[in-house]
């Protein structure tokens, strides 16, 4: 049994606006809107052909799972890589 261990932001209850970010994100890439990650996260499965439902997905292959999740920490990543940039030459001219 593998251990799948929770990553928590460095700064304290920053995880709802993280959520937030991400389900922007997948919306804007989509052309949808959704009301949460959740269903950001089952449309994006949708479009990728991994076959993600509610609830529990141990039948899902590893694969399958990377391809969701890499997919949305990727498109995050970019973004907040993207907007440190952006502080820093703002504050640094």
């Amino acid at each position: 049994m593998s251990r799948r261990r929770k990553r928590n932001p460095l700064v304290p209850g920053s995880r709802a606006q993280l959520d937030n970010l991400q389900t922007k994100l997948i919306s804007e890439e989509l052309g949808k809107s959704f009301a949460n990650k959740e269903e950001a996260k089952m449309e994006l499965a949708k479009e990728l052909g991994v076959p993600l439902k509610a609830g529990s997905n141990r039948d899902l292959r590893s694969e399958d799972a990377g391809k969701v999740g890499g997919a949305m920490g990727g498109r995050l990543v970019k973004e907040l890589v993207a907007m440190s940039i952006k502080s820093l030459q703002k504050n640094n001219p």
